[in-house]
């Protein structure tokens, strides 16, 4: 952090650049009105964000690659999902010199799991992946084709993400502790770690870090208060009784930082404080904000 260089073996990452270079344009923007921090920003974001050889990074092929490694060059992956790479096309697609952008977007935004997963219409299964091009994007009523031949857009989208996941903890299909209407948030997040064990007479398997998602998995148990408090702008009205609800608990809401990043009540440490206890009255009781949220969560 301090030197900028290399730790271990990690790619030249094409999203966390593109995550980069919208932060600073933000702060750029933010401050230019400020003579006092504005000489700290002059210029130079651009210059940055300008000198980003986006077709380099498509590597030849329609949409670009995960990142590059001196190693063994392209990661083979590409940027095929929704909304997570949506800041990097979208990024790539504002630079004039971007020529190809018309087909990386066309390639970027594709369902992953054939168009529909409980309702929603291109799903990725952490729930961050439909979050953070949003920081930067305002996504309401922007449509590409596969949006528009569906009536919907990205923005609604995540929404319909958002109460998916808190249907998947109502359901809890794999019997996990903890998990409920005020307590989801599944993502890529750290965990106990790579074991199994055997918990009430089930076999199970836990993981470290891995893109955990729902409704497809994988679940071991993890939840992740961020996330939850992440999808406050596109569901508000689950959102604000989860965080109440997770404020009960010991998760570290009164540490400086707030929540820890995730907490596992299925995976249990001996002589450690569970992160647990009884639930105590919500203020807000939830209910669903429109008519087809109603509609589709009354199907289950």
């Amino acid at each position: 952090m301090k030197t900028g260089r290399r730790v271990w073996n990690c790619e030249l990452s094409t999203i966390d650049s593109a995550f980069l270079f919208a932060a600073c344009l933000t702060c750029a923007a933010y401050f230019d009105g400020d003579a006092r921090m504005k000489p700290r920003y002059d210029g130079w974001p651009n210059d940055l964000y300008r000198r980003a050889d986006w077709r380099w990074a498509l590597d030849g092929g329609p949409a670009l690659s995960h990142g590059w490694r001196p190693e063994n060059g392209f990661i083979p992956h590409r940027w095929r999902a929704t909304t997570r790479p949506s800041s990097c096309t979208s990024s790539a697609s504002a630079r004039r010199a971007f020529r190809y952008r018309k087909r990386a977007i066309a390639h970027t935004h594709r369902p992953t799991n054939g168009g529909s997963s409980m309702g929603v219409r291109s799903s990725t299964r952490p729930l961050v992946t439909h979050q953070l091009s949003q920081l930067w994007i305002d996504f309401r009523g922007l449509r590409d084709d596969f949006m528009r031949e569906r009536g919907t857009d990205y923005f609604a989208n995540s929404r319909q993400a958002t109460y998916v996941h808190r249907e998947y903890a109502i359901h809890n299909p794999h019997g996990l502790a903890g998990y409920g209407e005020h307590s989801w948030g599944i993502t890529a997040s750290d965990g106990p770690g790579w074991m199994t064990r055997k918990v009430g007479g089930v076999e199970r398997q836990f993981y470290d870090y891995i893109a955990r998602g729902a409704p497809d998995g994988p679940d071991d148990g993890t939840l992740a208060p961020w996330v939850v408090l992440a999808s406050l702008p596109f569901a508000p009205e689950i959102v604000i009784p989860t965080i109440d609800h997770m404020a009960q608990l010991n998760v570290g809401v009164s540490s400086r930082y707030g929540f820890k990043p995730s907490f596992n009540q299925t995976f249990e440490v001996p002589g450690a404080r569970p992160a647990g206890g009884s639930r105590l009255p919500l203020r807000h009781r939830p209910g669903p904000r429109d008519p087809d949220d109603r509609e589709l969560f009354a199907r289950g």
